[in-house]
């Protein structure tokens, strides 16, 4: 029975991002022995099976929207610490509920490790997704097209803050609100309209702005052809940046990761934790109906 207690006072220590040489001492103040570094090794890998199975479960049903989102953690990797990122895929399915999806560890985030997750994330069953969001990293729009031939929203959130940075320290409440009128629209047409007046009122004083956001308005604005009781959630990659911060938060905790393999538990708990949470949950997370998001 001790042992056990043990056990589960170090795997969930663990899981929490506490370090080894915490986890030491926290298990002698609670008056139990010292513990070794194998030992909380050891003790910790009977968490594997489980994050591997739910990782690698099929994905059943239709998923209508699908956020994906990245961190980057360091790791030691043949004797060098080099950084690598973690992604991770939300998705919101036809009954309204929301899962984590999915996860993968690669060295950065080309289009191949993009294409690569998402036909991962295929193969076990992804599907009927109509929108994906995320940021604007490089591959992603194309791996997104190539893979599930569905429409693409680039966060509003990180976009605004390039937009900003563009306008100069004393123009950028003023273009800030000249955009949000855009966003302020009923529909997608009106918002389109929007969006090029306020670029062409921008024009002759900041033309790079202007440029910026004549490429950036079908992606910015694609979620506006959505349901407006759904917008909300749809414009950026915030239904998961709470997510997101407790892994940082926790694998700050750890600092520098011995393998990959370390990485994949860690996180891997984290999400299945996060999944098991959103499950109990009587509410759903938005309220569907297939008809209405139909494009």
């Amino acid at each position: 029975m001790a042992e056990k207690a043990h056990t589960a006072v170090v795997q969930e220590a663990y899981v929490q991002g506490v370090s080894t040489r915490s986890v030491d001492d926290l298990v002698q103040a609670m008056g139990m022995t010292g513990i070794s570094k194998s030992q909380v090794s050891r003790l910790c890998a009977e968490i594997d099976d489980k994050v591997k199975a739910f990782l690698a479960r099929p994905i059943e049903g239709d998923w209508l929207y699908l956020w994906i989102d990245a961190t980057y953690v360091k790791v030691r990797q043949n004797g060098r610490i080099v950084s690598v990122a973690v992604i991770i895929a939300v998705g919101v399915n036809s009954d309204g509920r929301r899962e984590v999806l999915g996860m993968d560890i690669g060295p950065s985030e080309a289009e191949t490790f993009w294409t690569a997750f998402l036909r991962k994330l295929a193969r076990r069953g992804l599907r009927g997704v109509k929108l994906v969001i995320s940021d604007a990293h490089e591959g992603i729009k194309a791996a997104v097209s190539k893979v599930l031939n569905t429409a693409w929203q680039r966060c509003r959130v990180h976009f605004m803050r390039n937009v900003l940075a563009h306008a100069g320290k004393s123009g950028r409440r003023v273009v800030s609100a000249f955009i949000a009128t855009a966003f302020a629209q009923d529909d997608a047409e009106a918002a389109r309209a929007q969006w090029r007046k306020v670029a062409d009122q921008l024009r002759p004083k900041l033309p790079k702005l202007a440029a910026f956001m004549d490429e950036a308005e079908p992606d910015v604005l694609a979620y506006m052809s959505f349901p407006p009781q759904h917008r909300a959630k749809l414009h950026s990659t915030n239904p998961i940046e709470r997510l997101n911060g407790e892994i940082k938060r926790r694998t700050e905790v750890v600092g520098i990761f011995p393998n990959e393999d370390a990485i994949v538990r860690l996180v891997g708990a984290i999400l299945l934790e996060q999944n098991d949470e959103w499950a109990v949950q009587r509410a759903r997370y938005m309220t569907l109906e297939t008809s209405a998001v139909e494009r």
